[in-house]
């Protein structure tokens, strides 16, 4: 099987920026991706996966990555008649753009294939058109069917589905029931969700692209402003704006390149792709599945994986993810990540960036600044919130929601 390496990696810093343009995102985060890679222009590129959800919103629909990209190929920074594909998969969309440049150099067909996602999900003064951009996250076609759906399974969960009485979004309103459930089920604490948020603040506080860099103690977090019961707050990953990017090559493509470019090199170990359903609230998700094919691409157990980026839309992400990854039996994510076992220098440390709740979740870019951060932790450039001796990265992110699955999920293993 051909070898699929990564030898860039690029992430804008992530928080509210009004006054930077989707242009202005995306040529900051292509010419850091080329810098990272050595290359003084692009002219290896042979295709491009261009991610982005909310654009339209802003009045450009469809050919959203051309668009972007018009300055930087007139300058020649950008090949002329590269093509390039626009991806928008709710916030697993960066994710799929990065999948889709793995499949390229797969083939054989291409040698060097660019991975980007942009976004800007902050509109001051104009929150409806923020709302707008979410609004595309869930079915818009047949809405009772996911009414029904999370009526009865508030029920279950002894929390009333009644988006009229939450201070927050929909998506936080299915977090929120997800996790009252299990903690009626599995005896989950809503301090275990606190622990989990204070670490990835206090990771958050040590990376300079986070949104939010600053530390909060477990207390502060309980104490936050209530969201959607058990969900404060400091629990829930803000609305922001930002662009990440990385470039994929072949083998042949990477032995072209300067000696430091290869010695940064990291080979991208397996990319799966999963789809959601209405699930049963006692069935594994998505992303157990997608895990799972994973592990088997990628012939290694989660064991063996040394760090992960997990989707921690909420904080009680991370303590099912934790279960669905295969860091801890089903039902133990609570004691788990209420152990220490995911922060830095437990067992497994997860979100070393921060996380989305710390680091911010700009929905397009979110997949591929996983990426940024893990590459990073296997070249062991990550400074204080290094991982010692990182060698197998693990990164999960989901979009879009069917019930309490996402309505996709991608799971991408890195290797040093």
């Amino acid at each position: 099987m051909a070898e699929v390496y990564i030898v860039g990696v690029s992430c804008t810093p992530f928080g509210k920026k009004p006054q930077e343009s989707f242009k202005q995102l995306t040529r900051q985060a292509y010419t850091e991706v080329l810098a990272d890679a050595g290359l003084a222009d692009g002219g290896l590129i042979e295709q491009a996966w261009f991610g982005n959800c909310g654009m339209g919103a802003f009045g450009q629909n469809n050919i959203r990555g051309q668009v972007c990209f018009t300055p930087l190929v007139r300058e020649g920074l950008f090949p002329q008649r590269v093509p390039m594909i626009n991806v928008e998969g709710g916030c697993a969309t960066a994710s799929m753009a990065l999948h889709g440049a793995y499949k390229d150099i797969l083939s054989g067909q291409v040698q060097m294939a660019l991975a980007i996602g942009v976004e800007k999900t902050f509109v001051p003064g104009d929150a409806q058109r923020t709302q707008q951009i979410f609004d595309g996250g869930i079915d818009q076609f047949d809405p009772q069917e996911w009414q029904r759906y999370y009526q009865e399974a508030g029920e279950r969960a002894g929390k009333p589905f009644d988006p009229a009485a939450s201070s927050g979004t929909l998506f936080m309103d299915t977090y929120a029931m997800q996790a009252a459930w299990h903690m009626r089920h599995h005896g989950t604490t809503q301090a275990q969700i606190a622990i989990g948020a204070s670490k990835n603040h206090a990771m958050g506080a040590l990376n300079p692209k986070a949104q939010y860099r600053f530390e909060l103690s477990v207390e502060q977090v309980l104490a936050d402003r209530l969201v959607s019961w058990p969900l404060t707050r400091a629990m829930c990953s803000p609305i922001g704006d930002g662009a990440a990017a990385a470039l994929l090559c072949s083998e042949r493509a990477l032995q072209s390149l300067p000696g430091a470019s290869r010695e940064r090199a990291i080979r991208v170990r397996a990319s799966v792709l999963t789809g959601g359903k209405y699930r049963a609230l006692d069935e594994p998700g998505l992303s157990h599945l997608a895990a799972r094919r994973a592990y088997a691409a990628a012939a290694i157990a989660p064991t063996d994986v040394d760090v992960a980026e997990v989707h921690d839309a909420t904080s009680f992400c991370e303590i099912y993810q934790a279960e669905m990854l295969g860091f801890c039996d089903i039902g133990q994510g609570g004691p788990f990540v209420g152990s220490g076992a995911t922060a830095l220098g437990g067992r497994i440390p997860v979100n070393t960036s921060g996380g989305l709740v710390s680091k911010g979740h700009p929905v397009g870019a979110t997949g591929l600044s996983m990426i940024y951060e893990l590459t990073g932790q296997l070249r062991g450039e990550c400074g204080a919130r290094q991982v010692a001796g990182a060698d197998i990265a693990l990164a999960e992110n989901g979009g879009g929601v069917i019930g309490f699955d996402e309505a996709a999920c991608a799971v991408t293993l890195l290797q040093r």
